[in-house]
C-alpha cells in the first residue's frame, strides 16, 4: 500500500524559507516523536516539508501481530517509498522474542539498519496486556527478550534502541533496571520523564531523568514537555551530557519549535502564519483526497488542533468554534478567520 498524494518538495516561497532556515547548525539532534493516530507517514511527509530542525523521526508503533510475515498493507507506515524526509526509525510494541524477530526480518528487508522497542506507552489497554510501560515492573521479562532477540537482530545487522518512562508505579523502576541493561548493546535509551500511571497528565520529571542518568552507562534521551525554546535551554543546562532530544506534543502546538531552539533566522509573523497555512492546506488536502468522509477528516484535524491552539490563546472563540466545526466547509472558514484574526495581532505565533 502507497500513499498517492505525497510528494517531494515543490519550489515555493515556502519551499525557499525552508531551504535557507535548514542551513543552521544541526546541533542539537531532535527527534520528532510518535503520537499514536496522528503522526503518520503522510502527516510526517508533510510537516517536515514545511518546518525544518529535526534530525529523525519515529513512526508509531507497530501493531504487534502473531503470524509468518507482515504483508505491505500492514507495514504502510513505514515503506520506504512512503517516508520522505529526515531518517525514520519505526518502533516496535511485542512482549514476546519470537514475534518481535519476525517483525525485526521484515524491517531489515525493508532497509532498515535500527529499530526502537516501545516501554513506554502508557496507554492502559497496552500496559494491562504487559506491553510498553506495563513491562517496567517486571526488569527480568524484559532482559530476557532482550537477551533473547539481541544475537538476531546483529545477524540481520539491525541496531536497538529503547523508548521508556521512568517507570509504570514508581520511579525506581526505570534505575533498577538500567544498570541489566549496561551490558548490552543498545544505540540509546529515549526517556518520557514520566510515569507509565500518569499518562500525559502532571508534571515531568526532570530528577527522576537525573536518576537515571546517573544509573546508566548508554546514551540517554529527554523526551516529555519540552514546550518552549526556554524550556529546552533549562533542560540543556540542567542536562550538558545530554545530546539528543525527543519532541512530540510540542512540536504540533508549535511547529517552529525545533527551528527556535536551534536558533534558526527569525521570521516576521506574517511569513510563520503563511507558512503554516501551507502546512495546514496541504495536509487537509491530503485527507481530503485519503479519508473517508467529512466526520473522518474532522477527527484528524482536530486532533491536530487540540494542540496547535495553544499558540493561538488569544482566539479562544474561533478555537472553541473550530473544534465545533461539523461540516468542512465551515471548518475551513473558522480556520482562515483564526488565522487572518490571528495575523492583525502582534504576537507570533
Amino acid at each position: 500500500m502507497d500513499f498517492p498524494g505525497l510528494r517531494e518538495p515543490q519550489t515555493s516561497p515556502s519551499s525557499s524559507l525552508l531551504h535557507v532556515v535548514t542551513m543552521a547548525d544541526n546541533h542539537p539532534f531532535l527527534y520528532l516523536a510518535p503520537i499514536r493516530g496522528l503522526t503518520d507517514a503522510p502527516f510526517r511527509a508533510i510537516f517536515c516539508r514545511h518546518f525544518a530542525g529535526f534530525d529523525a523521526t519515529m513512526a508509531p508503533f507497530i501493531n504487534p501481530q502473531r503470524r509468518a510475515s507482515y504483508d505491505d498493507a500492514m507495514l504502510a507506515d513505514v515503506l520506504p517509498g512512503n517516508n520522505v524526509g529526515p531518517p525514520l526509525i519505526p518502533q516496535l510494541l511485542h512482549n514476546d522474542a519470537q514475534s518481535f524477530l519476525v517483525l525485526a526480518t521484515r524491517l531489515a528487508e525493508l532497509g532498515y539498519r535500527e529499530i526502537n522497542w516501545n516501554l513506554g506507552c502508557p496507554a492502559p489497554m497496552v500496559a494491562k496486556k504487559g506491553r510498553g510501560s506495563g513491562l517496567l515492573p517486571h526488569p527480568e521479562r524484559i532482559i530476557d527478550l532482550l537477551e533473547a532477540v539481541l544475537p538476531g537482530l546483529d545477524s540481520l545487522g539491525l541496531r536497538l534502541s529503547l523508548k521508556t518512562r521512568l517507570g509504570y508505579h514508581q520511579r525506581d523502576e526505570l534505575p533498577r533496571l538500567l544498570p541489566h541493561l549496561d551490558p548490552l548493546p543498545l544505540t540509546e535509551i529515549i526517556i518520557h520523564a514520566r510515569l507509565g500511571r500518569q499518562l500525559y497528565h502532571g508534571e515531568t520529571d526532570p530528577e527522576g531523568f537525573a536518576i537515571c542518568a546517573g544509573a546508566s552507562r548508554h546514551r540517554l534521551v529527554y523526551n516529555g514537555d519540552i514546550t518552549s525554546a526556554a524550556i529546552f535551554v533549562d533542560l540543556a543546562q540542567r542536562f550538558p551530557t545530554v545530546e539528543r532530544w525527543m519532541i512530540g506534543r510540542g512540536a504540533l502546538a508549535d511547529p517552529f519549535l525545533a527551528e527556535d531552539i536551534k536558533g534558526f533566522p527569525a521570521q516576521p509573523r506574517e511569513l510563520r502564519l503563511a507558512r503554516l497555512a501551507a502546512f495546514h492546506d496541504e495536509l487537509f488536502s491530503f485527507y481530503r483526497q485519503r479519508l473517508s468522509g467529512p466526520a473522518h477528516i474532522l477527527g484528524r484535524l482536530k486532533q491536530l488542533w487540540n494542540y496547535l491552539l495553544e499558540s493561538f490563546p488569544e482566539e479562544p472563540k474561533l478555537g472553541k468554534k473550530l473544534l465545533k466545526s461539523s461540516s468542512l466547509a465551515s471548518y475551513g472558514e473558522t480556520v482562515a478567520a483564526l488565522l487572518d484574526a490571528s495575523s492583525q495581532r502582534k504576537t507570533a505565533p
